[in-house]
């Protein structure tokens, strides 16, 4: 997802999209590690959203 998009979202809605990716990277995580992932660029890719998320959480949390 891009940052603009993740931005005009709430607090709540961040933290859906947060669990939905976090679901994401472990069934991906379980693929890789049993050798049926074929687009490996979407584990780094899940990951920095993630961060985007938590860095975008902690952003609204100061306001």
């Amino acid at each position: 997802m891009d940052v603009k998009e993740l931005r005009g979202l709430s607090v709540e809605d961040l933290q859906g999209k947060l669990a939905g990716f976090r679901e994401e990277l472990f069934n991906l995580r379980f693929q890789h590690a049993t050798a049926q992932l074929e687009n490996t660029a979407r584990l780094p890719q899940v990951k920095k959203t993630i961060a985007r998320i938590f860095t975008l959480l902690k952003e609204k949390g100061k306001e």
